[in-house]
């Protein structure tokens, strides 16, 4: 049996990013938000929540929440999504437990708030940040941090919204629920957790769908140059790029010109201008950003059926 070094690899990069993205959300959760008691979204937003309220530990809920949301979402996600997102789910559970061991702890429980009190915006700011990065890591890379993230997938595999979207629409519904927990104070108290929580929400997914986008944005090349034939083999050839070749008429001079049209990835473009200069430094193009390319080689086609 032939060992597919390619597609080991790529395996192992998802689950050493997906690593990575679970780490970034351990350090900005418990190092900026859990000490500030801010609420968030997600089966972690619940689990603090229930910390707050009652002290039980945040891990054994988080996995609990996580495993009715796992066996209710198998068939749709398939067993190699859901693989890497048991992988996340146990891994920060993990995390989360050491990284709240490694703090140092008040008499409350919390770890300590390293910025000091009366910085709870502050906080806030700098743990949606690593959040918001580490689910943009973690999607990035075909995972999961399970919870939301999973109806969030469902969802876009069939739908055309943004993961940002699904995820803001079930957090307004956790994150409101504060107003019913008398723990965290009288009805001024619960409305102030209420809108840091809105907040939270907002940066994070802000983040999240700006680092999304910005992976995936796509970039139009329209090239013309007398060495038309030399670029457009370069491209499809070190560049592994279709090229459309378009029949151009000058207005003014009234030549007849070859254009090449070239659809992109937005981090393709500086290697593509350096291509274009190697072989026609006199060449003219123009580069546009685009709205959506859908196809192969580029995001999917995802609509409403029926």
């Amino acid at each position: 049996m032939q060992i597919d070094h390619r597609y080991l690899w790529s395996e192992l990069r998802d689950y050493l990013f997906i690593t990575l993205g679970l780490l970034l959300y351990t350090i900005g959760f418990t190092v900026f938000l859990l000490p500030y008691k801010i609420v968030t979204g997600g089966v972690t937003g619940i689990s603090a929540i229930i910390f707050y309220a009652t002290k039980f530990p945040i891990e054994t809920s988080y996995l609990t929440i996580n495993v009715v949301l796992l066996v209710v979402a198998l068939k749709i996600l398939g067993f190699k999504f859901m693989m890497k997102t048991i992988y996340a789910i146990f891994m920060l559970a993990f995390m989360l437990m050491i990284g709240q061991e490694l703090l140092p702890s008040t008499p409350e429980g919390l770890p300590v708030q390293i910025l000091g009190p009366d910085q709870a915006f502050m906080s806030l700011i700098i743990g949606c940040g690593f959040t918001g990065t580490s689910l943009a890591v973690v999607f990035s890379n075909n995972g999961s941090t399970g919870g939301t993230d999973i109806i969030a997938a469902c969802v876009n595999k069939y739908y055309n919204f943004s993961l940002g979207q699904v995820l803001i629409m079930v957090d307004l519904c956790i994150i409101g629920s504060c107003m019913f927990i008398p723990e965290f104070g009288d009805g001024l108290q619960r409305a102030h957790k209420v809108v840091f929580g809105l907040c939270t929400m907002a940066i994070e997914n802000f983040v999240l769908d700006y680092i999304m986008n910005a992976r995936r944005e796509s970039v139009q090349f329209l090239i013309f140059s007398e060495k038309w034939q030399e670029i457009a083999y370069a491209i499809g050839t070190q560049m592994d790029h279709g090229v459309t070749i378009l029949d151009g008429h000058g207005w003014y001079t009234g030549e007849r010109r070859k254009v090449l049209c070239i659809l992109a990835k937005k981090r393709e473009s500086l290697e593509m201008f350096r291509l274009i200069k190697h072989i026609d430094p006199n060449a003219f193009v123009s580069q546009s950003a685009v709205i959506g390319v859908y196809g192969e080689g580029f995001e999917e086609i995802t609509i409403k059926k029926g």
